[in-house]
């Protein structure tokens, strides 16, 4: 059924045709992009669940082949990132494997990576976010080094990505928010450091996991926006004066008062 639902998305994006949704536009995004690049042209109707796809080029987004595109490549990813969070957590190897091990058979992250939904996308930021911030956790004893700069960027490009997918993704925000949190009370803590390498230290976690972000989710929206320029069923959910700007209105261009 979800299947049926996110796919019609990806259409408007391909069509560009204007529609609302309870979801933030990331993952309907990548998904529109994903086919656009692999040859949908957005024509199928996804009118009901079970309907055969027949000629219409839909591997691009769902990916059932060799695990190679989009959805199924991101839910693949998610074996080798459960692999190194928990080898970096627990320095175990046996860990690590037997954490791969149970993901790589578990039959709901299988289902769920081989259908064009939103739940494959959300997973690999969620983990793409606790690998980053347990990556930069771990380079605590080098700051402001490359590698450092880097995980904790990443974090960052995570939430972003987490929270454009799903609003769920509000609660690896919480994760990171809290982590900061301790290690930045533990900073405070450590009388051999000054008051201004502390505050360096809150700049650049003001930096990369609240400004970039937002930045982000921001511009994430402005292309939402700036491609769905065509009349589509969400238009009555905004202004007159929204509508005007959309290509096939009735509302069209015409000079509505503010």
């Amino acid at each position: 059924w979800d299947e049926t639902h996110f796919g019609k998305m990806g259409s408007y994006y391909i069509n560009r045709t204007f529609f609302f949704d309870v979801h933030p536009p990331l993952g309907k995004m990548l998904i529109g992009l994903a086919g656009y690049l692999s040859g949908y042209d957005g024509t199928f109707p996804f009118q009901k669940p079970g309907d055969r796809y027949e000629q219409h080029n839909y591997i691009g987004m769902r990916g059932v082949r060799l695990c190679r595109l989009f959805c199924a490549f991101l839910g693949s990813c998610l074996v080798p990132f459960a692999y190194l969070t928990v080898l970096e957590l627990s320095k175990s190897l046996p860990a690590a494997l037997l954490t791969a091990f149970i993901l790589i058979f578990d039959t709901g992250c299988i289902t769920l990576s081989q259908y064009i939904l939103l739940d494959p996308i959300l997973m690999f930021f969620l983990m793409g976010a606790v690998l980053s911030m347990v990556k930069c956790n771990s380079c605590a004893d080098r700051p402001f080094s490359a590698s450092w700069w880097f995980w904790l960027s990443l974090t960052g490009v995570s939430l972003t990505g987490a929270m454009g997918v799903k609003f769920v993704g509000l609660f690896v925000v919480l994760l990171v928010g809290l982590n900061t949190i301790y290690d930045l009370w533990d900073l405070l803590g450590n009388l051999s450091l000054s008051l201004v390498m502390f505050g360096k230290h809150l700049l650049a976690r003001v930096l990369c996991l609240i400004v970039l972000p937002l930045a982000l989710y921001t511009a994430m929206f402005a292309v939402h926006f700036a491609v769905l320029n065509r009349s589509g069923p969400g238009d009555g959910f905004f202004s007159s004066a929204f509508q005007s700007q959309l290509i096939g209105n009735n509302l069209h261009n015409v000079s509505v008062p503010e």
